[in-house]
């Protein structure tokens, strides 16, 4: 135990040099709207799953099968990159779970117990049933739409407006109207990306913080906001549609579910229209936390081909 506290301790300088190295540089190219919440304490999840618990062969990525005994009492293990071959979404469950281990090494967690999100003692097989606690799935969806889509930040300013955020039942009917919006325009759909990972429940609130804060930054202001309740209501007149030159209109949704999330690469518009039609089904009692974040958001604002790809380098042409 003590040679593996300082391989981690020795493993996390040069882990966080490569941070800085790999996490691009913000493109400040428009202000965008956001709205979203929700909560990662501990609850019951909805249901028991079969198959010997999360993981095994999940989403097409490389998990493996949870475990409840032994070691520092992780159920699994979460795929370093996702879907996208390498993306910042993946090193930022990666530096999530570095963490993690880290500091359950350096607090002498090396017990028999199963640990958060472990198996249940004595359960196993397919019926086996996870703890309150257990692994959270975790996945962003970016859609790059051509700008004559306008309506849709009209419908996203809109339910900004008029959602409740500070409830599972308001955030789950935000991700229900959000992906209908985007579901309705297919005829502009023209770039996307998936990725999806699976994190303990001690990590999944901090791997939903950073990816979170590295879309934010990518925004010059926030004019539209509605999160956990809170409005932006000082900002009058700032908010408007794209200029009629400007190119791309992107969203974001990032959604943190109790339920694994089976999404597919995005390859063609059909799998994109199941991505948002298995999102938007998620129900309130499976959905932890969601962030929508668009932009352009202020009146006349451009987005502009080389910008979006600048800001979404994981975007995949449809």
């Amino acid at each position: 135990m003590l040679l593996w506290r300082r391989l981690c301790s020795g493993l996390l300088l040069p882990v966080l040099l490569a941070l800085l190295l790999v996490v691009p540089k913000p493109a400040l190219a428009a202000s965008g709207g956001r709205m979203g919440g929700g909560s990662f304490r501990s609850s019951p999840m909805p249901r028991s799953y079969g198959g010997g618990g999360y993981g095994g062969n999940y989403g097409g990525g490389g998990y493996s099968r949870g475990y409840g005994g032994g070691g520092i009492g992780f159920p699994f293990l979460v795929p370093l990159f996702g879907f996208g071959g390498g993306g910042l979404f993946g090193f930022l469950i990666l530096m999530a779970v570095v963490g993690l281990v880290t500091n359950a090494l350096r607090g002498g967690g090396g017990g028999g117990g199963g640990g958060r999100g472990a198996l249940v003692s004595g359960q196993a097989g397919p019926m086996a049933t996870y703890r309150p606690d257990g692994p959270v799935a975790i996945a962003q969806l970016q859609v790059g739409l051509l700008a004559t889509a306008r309506d849709l930040q009209q419908d996203l300013r809109g339910l900004a407006a008029s959602a409740d955020t500070s409830s599972n039942a308001g955030l789950q009917r935000v991700l229900q109207d959000t992906t209908l919006a985007l579901l309705r325009h297919p005829d502009q759909w023209v770039y996307a990306s998936v990725e999806v990972g699976q994190v303990p429940f001690a990590a999944a609130e901090s791997t939903f913080n950073r990816l979170s804060m590295t879309e934010r930054s990518k925004l010059s202001r926030e004019v539209t906001s509605n999160v956990g309740g809170q409005k932006l209501e000082d900002r009058p007149g700032l908010a408007g549609n794209a200029d009629a030159v400007s190119d791309y209109i992107a969203v974001t949704l990032l959604v943190a579910s109790r339920s694994r999330l089976t999404l597919k690469p995005l390859k063609a518009d059909e799998d994109l229209r199941e991505s948002l039609r298995l999102l938007g089904s998620l129900s309130s009692t499976e959905l932890v936390a969601l962030e929508v974040i668009w932009q352009p958001e202020g009146a006349g604002e451009v987005l502009s081909t080389e910008e979006l790809l600048t800001a979404y380098p994981n975007l995949q042409h449809l």
